[in-house]
């Protein structure tokens, strides 16, 4: 136990200088942060004071519009990261390299958790203040009801999806699949179950998991229960890749 103990750190370590030396995994992180915050600018700048001068508006949630896209730069993270094993038989080199399929899987997926949910976090905090800055007499600050809980809660949600997207990854062996799976499912598909069947909408992982930017229940699953349900779904996805990186030949 020891000993598996002291390999973590290093096998961790390989993992961050394989992620940082790929540059479409390090783009689309950086993407997370630059593309949603040119979005809030674009929106927050053009019809930002008109949204929050509508009697229906809110606020909080509309300050976070751009996590539409964001997200999207999330799940083409986590793909990235983990296709490049899928790629000239780089599976069997790191499978060489590290024996204990658990481990190395489990280590892959902790510095892509980890480097999505710091990105998430700045980009949380960011994309809400940048917003407010365009609102003039309509800025809500980081005291309004629930505020500071989006802003967290929205860095937590992007890395679940590029948790979600990197398992996914590893259960289909192909990025351009997951790729074509996610993102017409969260930007088309999500949206026309809602339409259809609203209650059985809110528990897919999007939608489940979009509630903490809210600043009150919209549907069944208040913030935390429906990031906890885009965790489960993680989580199983999770387990999913798991078992497909211990029982398939590399």
């Amino acid at each position: 136990m020891a000993m598996e103990n002291s390999a973590v750190l290093p096998v961790t370590h390989a993992e961050w200088i394989k992620i940082r030396s790929l540059r479409s995994s390090l783009i689309s992180l950086l993407v997370i942060f630059a593309a949603t915050l040119a979005i809030t600018v674009l929106a927050s700048a053009t019809i930002g004071r008109a949204e929050a001068d509508n009697p229906d508006a809110e606020p909080l949630f509309d300050a976070f519009y751009a996590f539409n896209f964001g997200q999207i730069a999330a799940i083409s993270f986590g793909t990235t990261a983990m296709s490049s094993e899928y790629t000239s038989g780089a599976l069997r080199v790191s499978l060489a390299a590290v024996p204990r399929r658990g481990l190395f899987y489990g280590s892959k997926m902790m510095v892509i958790g980890g480097l999505a949910l710091l990105a998430g976090l700045v980009t949380g905090f960011a994309t809400f203040l940048t917003s407010q800055a365009f609102l003039g007499e309509y800025a809500i600050g980081l005291n309004h009801a629930g505020a500071v809980r989006a802003c967290v809660g929205g860095g937590v949600y992007l890395a679940l999806m590029a948790l979600l997207a990197a398992g996914l990854t590893a259960v289909l062996r192909s990025g351009v699949a997951v790729l074509s799976i996610l993102i017409p499912f969260t930007l088309i598909v999500s949206f026309v179950v809602g339409d259809v069947a609203d209650g059985a909408a809110g528990y897919l992982p999007d939608k489940a998991g979009q509630q903490v930017l809210h600043e009150t229940t919209t549907g069944s699953l208040g913030p935390w229960a429906g990031l906890a349900v885009c965790a489960a779904w993680t989580a199983a996805v999770l387990l999913a890749g798991w078992w497909a990186v211990r029982r398939r030949d590399a």
